[in-house]
C-alpha cells in the first residue's frame, strides 16, 4: 500500500489518476463513488447537505450558499470544482481551505479504502478521490452542514449519492454535449437526475423545453418542483460603493435585503437562485435574512468577474462555454459600457470555440489567443483560435505563452480600456497566478 507523507506526493498521486475512467469491471453509473465511500463509512451521511447542479452558475452559487450559512453561525463544508491553484480549494470550511498537510495526512488515511475499492471496481478516478476527500474531511470536522457543486450533469456525477436537504438547478446550456447530449432536452435530463423523491429542487430561469423535461422528471421521483421565479421577487438598485448593487428580495417567508459586491448579471441570478435554496432548508438550518445579508456583503468568488482595479481594469472570469461567454458579454456591457475590451482567451479541446468566440466578439475589441500549461489537459491550439475568429469576421493573434500574450494585451490597451483574461479555468488560474502571486494560497 503507498503511503502519501507529504502534499507533494498527493499530488503526484493524484494527478496520476487523470487519466482514470469507469473501469470495465463496473458499469458507467455510481457503483464505484458508492462503494469508495462505504469503504470510508458514508461520510456522506454525518451531516445534512445542500447539492447543486446546473450548466454554469453553480460554483458561484454554492459559495453564496456556503457564505450565507457560516455567516449564520453554522460550520459549513463546501466543495467545488475546479480548483483554481490547488486541490485544498476542493475541501473547505468556512472559506478556509483544507491545510496541505491535512490534505495529504488525509489521502493516506484513505489509502486502504481506495485500495480494497480498485479491486473490484477498478482504480478511483481524480474527480472521485478528491470528492471523497472532501466528504470525509467534512465528515471528521464534524460540519453542521455542507453544500456541495455537482461535476458533470448529475445523474451520473459522483455527488449523486448524497440525499440533500435541497437540491438545485442554476441553468441549462450547452456543454460537454460529448458526454450529456446535443440537446437542451437531453443536458436537461440528465442535470435533472439530482432530483430526488421529497427533497426540494429549486430551479432558476431555464429554457421552456429544459425546464418541461426538468418538471417532469421532478414529478416522476417525487421531489418537489420550486421555480425561482415563482417563489423570489427581486429588485436590484444601484448600492452604496461604486460597483456595487443592493438586492431587496421577497419571498412567502422573508424579505432580504443587502449590498452585493459582485459584478456580473449572472451573478444577480445566482443570488436570487441562492436565495431561494436557503428558503427551502429546514428550520434548524434555514439562515435569518440578516446572515444572508452578511454572508453576501463579504463575498468573494476568484476568477467569476473578478475585477481588479488599476488602469486599465483587469478582469478574470472563466468561460468556458458559449453560455458563460454571452454572460460574460452582458455583464461587461452593463459594468463598463463603451469601452474597448482586450480579450486573452484560451479554450480548452473539447469546447465550443467557436460558439465562445462568437459571443465576445460582439464587443468592440481584440483578441489575444494563447494556451495553458497543466498536465493531463489539452489547449486548442492559438492559432487554430485564430482562424476561427478569422472566419467569424474579426481577427485576433496568436501567442502561445500565456504571460506573453497578456503582456502584449496590456500594452496595446489605453488606460480607460479593459482587459479581460478568459476562456479556460486552466489559463484564468496560470494568469492569475502569474499576475497576483500573493492571492495564491
Amino acid at each position: 500500500m503507498r503511503h502519501i507523507g507529504t502534499y507533494a506526493e498527493a499530488n503526484e498521486y493524484l494527478t496520476a489518476t487523470i487519466g482514470e475512467t469507469v473501469s470495465r469491471r463496473t458499469s458507467y453509473k455510481l457503483d464505484r463513488m458508492a462503494a469508495l465511500l462505504r469503504q470510508l463509512g458514508n461520510p456522506h451521511h454525518d451531516y445534512p447537505s445542500i447539492h447543486v447542479g446546473g450548466t454554469s452558475g453553480k460554483g458561484s452559487t454554492v459559495t453564496m450558499l456556503a457564505s450565507a450559512l457560516a455567516a449564520s453561525g453554522r460550520v459549513t463544508g463546501m466543495h467545488t470544482k475546479p480548483h483554481l491553484h490547488s486541490m485544498t480549494e476542493r475541501a473547505v470550511i468556512n472559506g478556509v481551505p483544507i491545510s496541505a498537510q491535512r490534505f495529504a495526512d488525509l489521502l493516506n488515511d484513505m489509502m486502504p479504502a481506495l485500495d480494497a475499492t480498485a479491486a473490484r471496481y477498478g482504480r478511483a478516478t481524480y474527480y472521485e478521490t478528491l470528492l471523497a476527500l472532501a466528504l470525509t474531511y467534512f465528515s471528521r470536522e464534524r460540519v453542521d452542514v455542507a453544500v456541495v457543486e455537482v461535476g458533470l450533469g448529475g445523474r451520473l456525477d459522483g455527488t449523486n449519492v448524497l440525499l440533500p436537504a435541497v437540491a438545485a438547478i442554476t441553468s441549462i446550456g450547452y456543454d460537454h454535449t460529448e458526454v450529456l447530449g446535443d440537446t437542451l432536452e437531453a443536458i436537461a435530463y440528465e442535470k435533472a437526475g439530482i432530483a430526488k423523491s421529497g427533497v426540494p429542487l429549486v430551479v432558476a430561469a431555464v429554457p421552456a423545453a429544459a425546464r418541461a423535461v426538468i418538471e417532469r422528471h421532478a414529478n416522476e421521483v417525487g421531489a418537489r418542483f420550486v421555480s425561482v421565479d415563482d417563489c423570489v421577487r427581486a429588485v436590484w438598485e444601484n448600492g452604496a460603493a461604486p460597483g456595487t448593487v443592493r438586492l431587496r428580495a421577497t419571498t412567502p417567508r422573508a424579505t432580504y435585503a443587502f449590498e452585493f459586491p459582485l459584478l456580473g448579471l449572472f451573478q444577480r441570478r445566482n443570488a436570487t437562485t441562492a436565495v431561494a435554496v436557503l428558503e427551502q432548508l429546514p428550520d434548524a438550518l434555514r439562515p435569518q435574512p440578516r446572515d444572508v445579508a452578511e454572508g453576501f456583503a463579504r463575498l468573494s468568488v476568484p476568477g467569476r468577474m473578478e475585477r481588479l482595479t488599476g488602469h486599465p481594469t483587469m478582469i478574470f472570469d472563466i468561460a468556458h462555454n458559449a453560455e458563460k461567454a454571452q454572460a460574460l458579454v452582458d455583464s461587461l456591457h452593463e459594468a463598463f459600457p463603451g469601452r474597448r475590451v482586450h480579450y486573452v482567451v484560451a479554450i480548452g479541446e473539447n469546447k465550443d470555440a467557436r460558439g465562445i468566440i462568437a459571443a465576445f466578439a460582439q464587443t468592440p475589441c481584440t483578441f489575444t489567443f494563447t494556451s495553458f500549461a497543466t498536465q493531463g489537459r489539452i489547449a486548442i491550439p492559438p492559432q487554430r483560435l485564430a482562424t476561427i475568429a478569422e472566419s467569424l469576421g474579426t481577427w485576433g493573434r496568436a501567442i502561445g505563452e500565456a504571460a506573453e500574450a497578456l503582456h502584449v494585451a496590456r500594452r496595446m490597451a489605453a488606460l480607460d480600456d479593459v482587459i479581460v483574461v478568459t476562456g479556460s479555468t486552466f489559463v484564468v488560474a496560470e494568469l492569475r497566478q502569474w499576475y497576483l502571486p500573493s492571492a495564491v494560497v
